[in-house]
């Protein structure tokens, strides 16, 4: 029996990586599944692959979250899941950090995620499920990631506060923190293919299981904490990293 039976999921950031291997679970476990993201053709594409609904929207842009939300409302009504997943990865050591780079990672990973949800709310539907997608970076010290992992901790804190606040309604929100993933985030970087090979296989060292993960073990996840199978976990995270965040001598 499938477990999203008759739900309704909207996922941002749903045309690759991640979103789109959730999406694609969503529906196999027997959702109704929008996924949104930022690129037209991009999110046009991967919905007719996925033969879901996708709908366009810069989740930095607040206006264009009230139109994706009213998009929702007027085709399918209310919510069942919302995952949280729109995100992007810049780079930057301490010293170095750009005024652009660290208003691009807040306003997508920080401000955008939270006034998602924040816009979201009134049609979301009470005893649902609510997952913020986060990162082992919040903890991990990684080089190169200190506004990038502050975001994804700030996001964090605010799931925590959030699940005490939403309990009356019977809203349940949890952060997943994976940790290095096989998705495109680390292409769009503007990285040579030399420094990402190089990223790669010293991340991948680092990594007990010795190897990254892959999007398909993140939507497992989601796809668990999105069902009535976990009615009883809120304000939770869960680190789904190989290891990582166990063994941070090995990050050094």
């Amino acid at each position: 029996m499938s477990n999203l039976n008759g739900k309704i999921a909207v996922i941002t950031g749903g045309n690759s990586g991640i979103g789109y291997s959730t999406a694609k679970k969503f529906k196999e476990d027997g959702a109704t599944v929008i996924i949104i993201g930022r690129s037209t053709e991009k999110i046009n594409i991967a919905a007719t692959e996925l033969g879901v609904k996708g709908i366009t929207a810069d989740v930095s842009d607040l206006s264009a979250i009230d139109i994706a939300v009213n998009q929702v409302k007027s085709e399918f009504g209310n919510i069942d899941i919302l995952f949280v997943n729109a995100g992007i990865f810049i780079p930057m050591p301490v010293g170095q950090n750009s005024e652009g780079g660290f208003d691009n990672l807040i306003a997508v990973n920080f401000k955008g995620a939270v006034f998602t949800i924040e816009k979201f709310l009134p049609i979301i539907n009470d005893g649902s499920s609510i997952i913020n997608l986060s990162s082992i970076n919040a903890y991990t010290g990684m080089p190169n990631t200190a506004v990038y992992g502050a975001t994804k901790a700030a996001l964090n804190s605010y799931t925590r506060t959030a699940a005490t606040e939403l309990a009356p309604r019977k809203i349940r929100i949890n952060a997943l923190n994976p940790g290095p993933i096989a998705t495109p985030i680390f292409s769009k970087t503007g990285m040579s293919e030399e420094q990402l090979n190089g990223l790669s296989e010293l991340m991948k060292n680092r990594i007990p299981l010795k190897r990254y993960g892959k999007p398909e073990e993140i939507a497992e996840m989601a796809a668990f904490l999105a069902s009535d199978k976990a009615s009883f976990i809120t304000g939770s995270e869960y680190n789904v990293d190989g290891g990582t965040n166990v063994n941070p001598l090995l990050l050094g």
